[in-house]
């Protein structure tokens, strides 16, 4: 398969030529402060358990420039300061990089401290435009599409392909990921000629979507299509208060519906006329070398994965695996260089980005999804046009 010839020949063939075993070589650390602990964690744990698989791939396939690769993840607990904390942790221990969480509020922290110590940090899948080197520095980067792409792909879907001409949109003021989500969506839903019948907000974590189900019936007309860009448990909180009182219009949102405990609640009663826009699709029709790597999963885990998110993770470590052989070093400014520069093909999308002055903006398709009966439907890549500006 493509991408693992790829990185054989980036890792393996180094160490062959320096005449070095991985197993007696000095180590590569890659720091993690995933978070395996708390509201994060239905994002982050899968990308770690990915990183794992990707980490030991690397390492039977004699390691990164002829080194052994270390992956040590310390538990960021969903909690920014602890974030920070343990990726200070990392980098005093010696990792050269920084896998960093799978957002902004949570894992700037940690490309922060990678970008004071001259280091390259990525996000194994922030999708927030903050989430960039104009706010964390030149060094830092995620694996994720913006949310610019994520709103668009949606709206466009919504009105280009379905046809569903109005819409309400719920805004969960949590973090900057669901606050810019659906600003994107909103944007180019209007462009496109879409009708907003309401912009509503909610608040993660009160479990009372009362107030906004009586504003959304005071407008006397249903929505063509709900848009409801929230995270966790409260996705499915938000639907089934929806559909209990008898609202059954469409609901699209973003990658944090990709959550197995999500379709579970839901189940075959509820979900329904469910879309998503996420990072890939787990299965041989988003990637000739997906196969490849479920084997490679469930020999390590014992069963096959059930979110896009365990894909986050491989990607992460092996784009990380590209740019040092590119660079030829660890070294922070030419791994970044590297990673400008690189166009890399991924099992969530080919992949490059614009250069630092640019924000290190993701040139990234992303994948729709449709939750049948509980179950997810692969619908596809979508690449939107001239989605919004950041």
């Amino acid at each position: 398969m493509a991408i693992f010839k790829k990185i054989l020949a980036l890792t393996g063939a180094a160490g062959l030529a320096l005449g070095v075993s991985a197993a007696g070589a000095e180590e590569i650390l890659i720091g993690g402060a995933l978070s395996l602990t708390g509201v994060q964690a239905p994002l982050d744990e899968p990308g770690y358990k990915g990183a794992k698989v990707a980490v030991k791939y690397l390492n039977d396939h004699g390691g990164l420039l002829g080194k052994k690769v270390k992956f040590i993840n310390l538990d960021g607990k969903s909690d920014p300061v602890t974030v920070g904390n343990v990726a200070v942790q990392l980098i005093d221990m010696g990792a050269k990089l920084i896998v960093a969480p799978c957002d902004f509020d949570f894992g700037g922290p940690a490309s922060r401290e990678a970008q004071k110590s001259g280091i390259v940090g990525i996000s194994t899948c922030a999708s927030d435009p903050l989430y960039s080197s104009w706010s964390l520095g030149d060094k830092q980067f995620t694996l994720s599409m913006w949310n610019t792409t994520m709103g668009a792909a949606a709206a466009e879907f919504a009105f280009n392909e379905r046809g569903w001409k109005t819409a309400y949109v719920v805004t969960d003021q949590f973090i900057a990921y669901t606050k810019s989500l659906s600003k994107y969506f909103l944007a180019h839903y209007k462009a496109l000629g879409g009708k907003v019948l309401l912009e509503d907000t909610y608040t993660n974590g009160s479990n009372d979507f009362s107030a906004q189900i009586a504003r959304l019936k005071a407008l006397g007309k249903k929505p063509d299509v709900i848009f409801i860009s929230s995270y966790g448990t409260d996705i499915g909180v938000i639907i089934r208060a929806l559909r209990e009182i008898g609202i059954d219009s469409p609901v699209v949102g973003g990658d944090s519906y990709d959550d197995p405990a999500l379709h579970k609640n839901l189940g075959e009663k509820l979900g329904n006329d469910i879309y998503f826009i996420t990072h890939t699709w787990m299965g041989p029709e988003a990637h000739p070398d997906m196969p490849k790597f479920l084997k490679l999963y469930k020999e390590m885990y014992g069963s096959a994965p059930d979110t896009a998110f365990v894909a986050t993770g491989w990607d992460t470590i092996m784009l990380m695996a590209e740019a040092v052989k590119a660079a030829g070093t660890t070294d922070g400014a030419a791994v970044a260089k590297a990673l400008e520069t690189g166009k890399f093909k991924l099992l969530t999308g080919e992949l490059s980005y614009k250069n630092a002055a640019q924000g290190h903006e993701p040139n990234k398709a992303a994948v729709l999804v449709e939750l049948k009966a509980g179950k997810p439907v692969f619908l596809g890549w979508r690449m939107p046009k001239n989605p919004p500006a950041p």
